[in-house]
């Protein structure tokens, strides 16, 4: 596993950041990842649960008894406990024979289906942290895809894979969850992606899939390593680089630029223009809510099994709550701050909710005057839009195609 080590407001350099490759997971491997999570968490949140509420139950019972209704509390632990142990068996049997299955690579493979690319994706952001110590088989890693497929960095790869390779590169990272095809979504009622757009103007764009359950300073150290062979081992020589960042890869890239590296000419040097989309600079409600929320939760006995659900959540979901407030951008870099809300400027939603993840102080960086992340960034604000409309808005292919003229 990487190590991370904080110096001066940077990171430092680990090239063991990126994780090594496995073979692309199945369908097998996916069914013996939910029947185990099935017994931990589905199972055991009812079992707990209902464990709770019968300790309640019979305990009023005791009460109202002077301490009678002992044998019927012990007739029912014992018969809910034979149940849910014969159930917990029966699913741990079934993991470990789709586990056996998938160890012999047989079945379609997850990256085989566009559900399953999105199944996949989700999981890792969801536990990505978890897969990696416990099924590093179905953990991602930081890596470029063309057409779905994982690329190579090494130059004859790449010479294979972009033919027409450009001096101008730009680098498209998802966010939370999602992988490299999220970018096309309404293409063709928007008129391409901002990929295609791109290329038609001389850049050649290059897609990332990461595993976006590991912390961010974590992905930002394996995106650094990534772009310094990308640099390294291009086909052309890069001239002007670029990184467009949804939600969470915004802050990845941030992150990326934070990273110390002992070369003589770092990725960073040819970095120009970094372009956030909804990304919470300044943290996301939503993610501090399910903080706050597993916390009250745990209150209640009958509540808890559910806030144990939550804290399962990954360090990367974690990292949302607070975003990076203390990380400064780099002197030489453009930056431009995409910001959405649900309504108009007037409207009360848009205000409060922002583009229903992400508020608009976040996305920009600004928290009244007191906080300025980007004094020099421009900023572009879309009402009547969404976080995920983001992934592919004709505004923003507009603003791309002047910022990155």
């Amino acid at each position: 596993m990487s190590t991370v080590v904080a110096r001066e407001g940077t990171t430092r350099f680990d090239p063991s950041a990126v994780t090594p490759q496995h073979p692309e997971p199945g369908l097998a491997d996916a069914l013996a990842l939910a029947a185990l999570y099935t017994d931990e968490i589905v199972l055991g949140t009812v079992r707990d649960t209902h464990r709770a509420v019968a300790d309640r139950v019979f305990g009023a019972a005791r009460r109202a008894t002077l301490g009678g209704g002992r044998l019927p509390q012990l007739v029912h632990d014992g018969v809910a406990s034979s149940v849910y142990g014969g159930v917990g068996l029966a699913l741990r049997a079934t993991a470990s024979a789709c586990s056996a299955v998938g160890a012999r690579q047989v079945g379609p493979r997850l990256d085989d289906s566009a559900a399953g690319r999105v199944l996949h994706s989700a999981v890792n952001g969801l536990i990505g942290d978890r897969l990696r110590e416990e099924h590093p088989h179905l953990a991602l890693a930081m890596t470029v895809r063309v057409n779905g497929k994982v690329v190579p960095v090494h130059r004859e790869a790449l010479q294979e894979a972009y033919p027409d390779a450009t001096g101008k590169v730009v680098v498209l990272l998802h966010g939370l969850g999602e992988h490299e095809g999220h970018w096309a979504s309404r293409a063709e009622r928007v008129g391409g992606t901002y990929a295609t757009r791109l290329a038609a103007r001389g850049w050649t764009p290059v897609l990332l899939r990461a595993n976006t359950g590991l912390p961010v300073a974590e992905n930002g150290v394996a995106l650094t390593s990534l772009l310094q062979q990308l640099t390294t081992q291009w086909p052309a020589r890069v001239d002007r680089l670029a990184i467009v960042g949804h939600s969470m890869g915004g802050l990845v890239a941030r992150a990326a630029c934070a990273v110390e590296l002992d070369e003589q000419q770092p990725w960073t040097e040819r970095l120009t223009d970094v372009v956030t989309l909804g990304t919470p600079h300044l943290g996301a409600d939503l993610a501090l809510g399910a903080s706050h929320g597993a916390k009250l939760l745990g209150l209640l006995p009958e509540a808890a099994a559910f806030g144990r659900i939550i804290d399962h959540r990954s360090p990367g979901i974690r990292d949302l709550e607070r975003g990076l407030p203390d990380l400064p951008p780099l002197p030489h870099v453009r930056y431009r701050l995409v910001s959405a809300a649900l309504g108009d400027e007037r409207s009360i939603w848009g205000r409060l909710l922002g583009d229903l993840l992400v508020r608009r102080g976040s996305a920009t960086g600004t928290l009244r005057s007191a906080v300025r992340l980007f004094p020099d960034a421009e900023v572009l604000h879309l009402p009547n839009a969404d976080h995920f409309s983001l992934l592919n808005h004709a505004d923003v292919h507009r603003a791309l195609e002047r910022w990155l003229d």
